[in-house]
């Protein structure tokens, strides 16, 4: 069975977009949606702990990583749009800041859990975005 998302875009024009190149937008945006929606928690979470000051660079990391990849996952959802730079750049910018988002959510990963999880959904939403400007 297809993903809600990809079945979902197969319904719409495609302008020339390919079955394959379909699957690999289908999977980046619900990366990118899974992402900002993990970032948005782990952000939440950390406020919470006790020693947030050590907390605070990954707080707006989150905050920050969970903003960009929303909105990229909404331009992706977008495929009648005929305009690739926009989404070129956004796709760009969304892996560059999951990556930092990972890096500073790994260092605090063995302490807290939630930081862990966080990395994760951030390292595979980065490899869906830059498989996808390949």
């Amino acid at each position: 069975m297809q993903h809600s998302t990809e079945t979902m875009m197969r319904t719409s024009p495609r302008n020339g977009t390919t079955d394959a190149e379909l699957s690999s937008l289908a999977r980046c945006i619900d990366a990118c949606l899974e992402c900002a929606q993990t970032c948005t928690s782990c952000a939440d979470a950390c406020v919470g702990e006790p020693m947030i000051d050590a907390l605070r660079r990954c707080i707006r990391l989150n905050q920050d990583c969970a903003d960009i990849c929303l909105a990229t996952g909404r331009v992706l959802s977008r495929i009648s749009r005929g305009d690739a730079g926009v989404a070129t750049g956004l796709v760009s910018a969304c892996a560059a800041m999951c990556a930092e988002c990972a890096a500073e959510c790994e260092k605090h990963a063995k302490m807290h859990e939630h930081c862990r999880v966080c990395a994760e959904a951030c390292r595979r939403c980065e490899a869906a975005c830059r498989t996808l400007g390949e």
